[in-house]
């Protein structure tokens, strides 16, 4: 097992300085909570705001300008076919509604809100994070 070096461990840190700050800026500015599963759903359905449209644009937009800052762009290594990636999309989609939030509205959002209901999804979907990988990593489902 080999240890991170020292620039992804800042690129790391960087990101999630910039996550909490996106989280309470949102907070403190519209007094909404940043899950994105619910931001994109109300923008997808037309709910009024232009600010929802900004907060997606900005996610997608900081992926691009990433580089400008030394940022390297993280380039993604599926290591299932296109079966696979969809019925993984389908389970998280479930468990978003499940649990009436994501992992940025739960474990950003609502951990820090100190919600139960928040601490709960988190440990959840953390803990069947962990099980599949070890499902997929060590007994080869899927």
């Amino acid at each position: 097992m080999t240890l991170p070096d020292l620039a992804t461990i800042e690129t790391a840190t960087l990101g999630g300085i910039l996550i909490g700050a996106a989280s309470a800026g949102l907070l403190l500015v519209n007094g909404r909570i940043a899950g994105i599963t619910g931001i994109l759903g109300e923008a997808v359905n037309f709910r009024p705001g232009l600010w929802r449209w900004a907060f997606l644009g900005g996610l997608a937009i900081s992926t691009l300008v990433a580089p400008w800052f030394g940022i390297a762009r993280v380039v993604p290594d599926f290591q299932t076919g296109f079966g696979g990636l969809a019925l993984a999309g389908l389970l998280v989609g479930f468990g978003t509604r499940l649990s009436n939030g994501c992992t940025s509205g739960h474990g950003v959002c609502g951990l820090s809100n100190l919600s139960l209901r928040s601490l709960v999804a988190t440990l959840v979907f953390m803990g069947v994070g962990a099980l599949t990988v070890f499902a997929v990593r060590h007994i080869g489902v899927l």
